[in-house]
């Protein structure tokens, strides 16, 4: 038998049956602290978009869902979609599972690139003027 994902003790179903406040309640502590007191504009905008998408999947349109919205907290009816979050230079795929309940957005789209240098030779930097060649 395949094992159920559940969050505290409930699974995706039952979580997205139950009524925000009560959700809430499941959060750690700085999740919960920032849901309590309101989502921003930009959160709201996000929100009606999410439901938006559901209802159009359901319908069997397909639906692309972009933001600026990092700091969104991830809740169990984002779960099933794919949201393209902005890193800074572009919008990141991020696909929501039910393990990433509870996090931020923005913690899947990574905003730092990891530097990777060439070999030093020819036209690379100033310090290859002193690199003999071969």
């Amino acid at each position: 038998m395949p094992k159920v994902f559940t969050y505290r003790g409930y699974t995706v179903e039952q979580l997205m049956k139950m009524p925000m406040d009560q959700f809430i309640q499941l959060l750690p502590s700085r999740q919960r602290r920032s849901l309590k007191r309101g989502l921003t504009p930009q959160q709201r905008k996000l929100l009606e978009k999410i439901r938006e998408a559901r209802k159009k999947l359901e319908r069997g349109e397909k639906v692309v869902i972009r933001t600026h919205c990092r700091d969104m907290i991830i809740l169990p009816e984002m779960v099933g979609l794919t949201i393209h979050v902005y890193n800074g230079k572009e919008f990141v795929p991020v696909t929501i599972t039910p393990e990433m309940i509870g996090h931020y957005l923005g913690e899947f789209s990574i905003t730092v690139k990891r530097v990777v240098h060439g070999a030093p030779g020819l036209r690379a930097t100033r310090s290859s003027m002193y690199v003999p060649l071969k």
